[in-house]
């Protein structure tokens, strides 16, 4: 009796036993699919399946072959394009490191400045104190190539990412040097070359001129220094910040100069996230206060962290603005970059100025509308562009404006290659040193574009405008 009694007991213990595991495997399975949704949201998606089969399917049975790398980041590139915001971008690998160092205070290169001349590299100069200039490379010099890697077809891009490298490897260049007959071979290696985005000088009347190319990681600490030189050289009467062209930068770095300006606790600038769940408000942390008057210059250019820094100073230092309405981009991206290189930057946020105005697609309007002489809108002709007798189009009227702003002419019919274009540009070359062919090539283009620049820096009107405000303030 004791043993069937005991039979039935082992057999629902056992049942239970089973039961009991099986429910645990249902419940691990339960919570591991809803860790899995939670963690990729993206398996949730119905369309989901769509793109595993797309994505299996090219793997499998396209015919050049594919590797997942270059699908799954294209498909990352794919998403962020489908939201039609120009500021929102999937850069992969190379491209995400060079979007990074564009805001860094420094690289890792050999201190060169080049540019593209007739389908070659030519080093424009050199920067004093960098592995360039002590192994002995000149402007003027010809890159043949790149650790033995021909450079002849790579974009600039491609021979910036071969140049540049980690802190102390080091990298060949091949040069052709004018009046040598052979290549010359030069290993340099690679050093910290800083980024310069601030420039200052002293004008007459004791104003302090102060260029911000743009706001990267020192460019705060760059203005500190520049502002304190020119400070040492004698009491300033104001301040000329130049932000023309700046298309923006770190807000970090704009916080901390527009603190060096603001009285300290007034607003800079409101921050707006989506749907307005958090508004982030900062405020002058200024810690000596500013005395003197500014004068601010901006042109259509002027974008994101210079509209910030202008619109703040005009509204919460009573700053006045010169130049034209700045380009209107008021919103703010976030950018998060992944152990390969790739960077995601994503439009998180819109901003205000201190008075509550929105400035996107607005742009800040300045005090003194003043525009620069047309000339100064002309845009350089792209390198590589060839024009000679019987070309036309928009590229010859380019042509014909700036030779005809340089002096040389006359020009004959608007946007057609004639020969009295042909006489003016050999005119031109002639005067400056150049093969007097009457064809026009990219040597002939940089010098019209670098005398337009001189001619630019003596008739800027918005400089004299700005110099002219900041004397009547200092009276």
């Amino acid at each position: 009796m004791d043993h069937y009694s005991e039979t039935p007991v082992k057999k629902k213990s056992g049942f239970i036993y089973v039961i009991g595991v099986f429910a645990l495997l249902i419940i691990g399975y339960l919570f591991g699919s809803l860790s899995v949704s939670m963690r990729y949201p993206i398996l949730k998606e119905p369309t989901f399946k769509q793109f595993n089969a797309s994505y299996t399917k090219i793997l499998d049975d396209y015919l050049e072959g594919a590797e997942p790398e270059d699908l799954i980041n294209g498909a990352a590139r794919g998403m962020l394009a489908s939201l039609e915001d120009p500021y929102s971008q999937y850069l992969v690998g190379e491209q995400g490191e060079a979007y990074t160092q564009s805001y860094e205070g420094e690289f890792y290169g050999i201190g060169a400045n080049m540019r593209k001349e007739e389908e070659q590299y030519v080093i424009t100069s050199v920067i004093k104190d960098t592995p360039a200039e002590r192994g002995g490379v000149l402007a003027g010099d010809v890159i043949l190539a790149v650790d033995g890697k021909e450079v002849k077809g790579l974009s600039f891009q491609e021979l910036l990412g071969i140049v540049r490298g980690e802190e102390g490897s080091s990298v060949t260049l091949t040069l052709q040097r004018a009046g040598e007959k052979e290549p010359l071979e030069i290993t340099l290696k690679r050093a910290a070359i800083p980024v310069h985005t601030v420039l200052a000088e002293r004008l007459d009347d004791g104003i302090g001129h102060i260029t911000i190319s743009r706001f990267a990681e020192n460019t705060a600490k760059e203005f500190k220094e520049e502002l304190a030189k020119l400070e040492s050289e004698g009491p300033l009467k104001g301040l000329l910040l130049d932000m023309r062209s700046n298309p923006g930068g770190l807000l970090t770095s704009t916080i901390e100069i527009a603190s060096v300006l603001i009285p300290k606790d007034k607003k800079i600038l409101d921050v707006v996230y989506k749907n307005e769940r958090q508004t982030v408000s900062f405020l002058s942390h200024q810690e000596k206060e500013w005395k003197l008057p500014i004068t601010v210059l901006v042109n259509g250019q002027s974008a994101s962290a210079s509209e910030v820094m202008a619109a703040a100073l005009k509204e919460s230092a009573g700053a006045q603005v010169v130049g034209e309405t700045t380009y209107g981009k008021g919103v703010v991206q976030a950018f998060r970059q992944f152990p390969d290189g790739s960077v995601l930057s994503l439009t998180e946020a819109q901003w205000k100025t201190p008075g509550g105005t929105w400035i996107n697609k607005q742009g800040v309007a300045p005090d003194y509308e003043v525009s620069l002489p047309e000339y100064a809108k002309v845009r350089p002709l792209a390198t590589g562009s060839k024009m000679q007798r019987g070309s036309y189009g928009d590229n010859v009227i380019t042509l014909q404006v700036m030779l005809r702003e340089l002096g040389y002419g006359p020009l004959g019919k608007e946007g057609v290659f004639d020969e009295q274009t042909e006489a003016a540009l050999k005119a031109f070359q002639s005067a400056e040193g150049l093969e007097s062919t009457g064809v026009f090539n990219d040597k002939t283009g940089y010098r019209l574009v670098e005398l337009l620049r001189e001619k630019l820096a003596k008739e800027d009107t918005q400089l004299e405008k700005g110099i002219e405000v900041l004397q009547s303030l200092s009276k």
